[in-house]
């Protein structure tokens, strides 16, 4: 069935509870106050310069999207609304929020101006406060988007600490070596997507460490195949027929997370450098922290219980890793950011001693989850990994860890000289 945003609307706003439904209680014992969620953007086709990337690396055409190039699809609009319809529960269950459409100080959303975060946005509201027209707001454009795009918003990026970082991941081996050790993944990949006995261009490149157009070093050779990859799992999670998910050649979950090694292989040497990271993510980290904080600031952003922000695999990646934060979830490779995936920070308190906590942890739906749109409930709950340091304790609501280290953490991690003024409109 194609899905548009009308008829998803329609099919899943029927099926959710009525929004007067008495909320459960919270557990006892903790007070969750506070919720800052960063979420990527849910299914879309690859973009127009992905298109160009694997036709040409790969000699073949691949399998037309009805979608416009790069645009959230209707599928991935529906399996938004079924991770937010979850998300509006569990909060709703810890007391966050009231069962009725949110008061002005309950949810304050921020989304990357494109297509597919806006709507990502939209979705994820339809799924918590169905019917209520929850206002998705943003930058005008990515020129002026210091949050999730801070080196386009005027970051400097010194490509000598680029260089360094790249040799320190690269652990002293050459590109060669490197991608030897990448090759099992690189040849199934290729088996996956090249005619037999055809040229495949991306497949035959030797990786190299160079300067772009742009002037910026990186470890080139692994985009393209990255590229691929990411186009095979959109293509699954999207409901595609599966003949034209790599081509035949990838029919179930499994399958297809046995393709995607190689994202993480780019990750590995690009938006996961520690310098990398620190530059394009300090922003967002910032106001991260600043949104913990429970002493609101002049320079925070806007006081609500839940704030919401939409952008992209890249902006979680860079947290991550200045959060020193991984997982592997399902059938998903090492440090995977799936579609509406969202890495989620929570103030609790314990009313007993007035002491506060935070736990933070990636959350995501799983390929199947996303492919067949399963309602996400706790007997089927969407795929989850709790971060942990020292000091931090299991409890009966998840991972807590104390206030003041974790805060030490986020404002340690932050590059002070890559912060830039942030204006929300409200």
């Amino acid at each position: 069935m194609l899905f548009t945003r009308k008829t998803v609307a329609g099919l899943l706003l029927s099926a959710l509870p009525w929004l007067g439904a008495q909320a459960e209680t919270a557990p006892s014992g903790w007070t969750l106050e506070k919720v800052v969620e960063i979420s990527r953007h849910g299914v879309r086709p690859p973009t127009e310069g992905n298109v160009k990337t694997i036709q040409e690396g790969t000699g073949r055409n691949w399998p037309a999207w009805l979608t416009h190039y790069g645009e959230l699809t209707g599928h991935g609009y529906a399996a938004a609304v079924l991770k937010g319809r979850y998300e509006g529960q569990y909060l709703r269950q810890h007391g966050l929020l009231t069962p009725n459409c949110p008061a002005s100080d309950d949810v304050f959303v921020w989304a990357s101006p494109l297509q597919r975060t806006q709507e990502t946005a939209m979705a994820l509201m339809d799924g918590v406060f169905p019917g209520c027209g929850v206002v998705i707001r943003g930058p005008e454009s990515e020129d002026n988007d210091p949050l999730f795009h801070a080196e386009t918003a005027g970051v400097p990026v010194d490509q000598e600490q680029v260089k360094a970082d790249l040799q320190k991941a690269m652990q002293g081996k050459s590109a060669g070596q490197i991608q030897a050790e990448w090759q099992p993944a690189i040849d199934r990949l290729k088996q996956a997507v090249c005619l037999p006995d055809k040229p495949c261009p991306a497949f035959s490149a030797k990786w190299e460490v160079k300067e772009s157009k742009k002037g910026n070093l990186s470890l080139h050779g692994p985009e393209a195949l990255a590229n691929m990859a990411e186009t095979i799992r959109l293509a699954y999670s999207n409901n595609n027929p599966l003949g034209q998910v790599a081509f035949g050649n990838a029919r179930t979950a499994a399958a297809v997370g046995a393709l995607m090694p190689l994202l993480t292989a780019n990750y590995d040497f690009t938006n996961d450098l520690p310098y990398v990271a620190r530059r394009g993510g300090s922003v967002l980290m910032n106001q991260i922290a600043l949104a913990l904080n429970p002493e609101h600031q002049a320079d925070a952003p806007p006081d609500a219980k839940w704030l919401l922000y939409v952008a992209h695999d890249t902006n979680i990646a860079k947290l991550r890793a200045m959060l020193g934060f991984t997982w592997q979830m399902g059938d998903y490779p090492r440090g995977n950011i799936p579609p509406a995936g969202s890495l989620i920070f929570e103030r609790w308190r314990n009313p007993q001693s007035g002491q506060r906590f935070v736990r933070i942890y990636f959350q995501a739906q799983s390929l199947d989850q996303i492919r067949g749109l399963t309602a996400l409930d706790n007997d089927h709950p969407p795929l989850r990994s709790e971060f942990s340091m020292n000091g931090c304790q299991k409890t009966d609501v998840g991972t807590l860890c104390p206030y003041d280290a974790v805060m030490k953490r986020l404002n340690g991690a932050v590059d002070r000289t890559a912060l830039l003024p942030v204006r929300y409109t409200l």
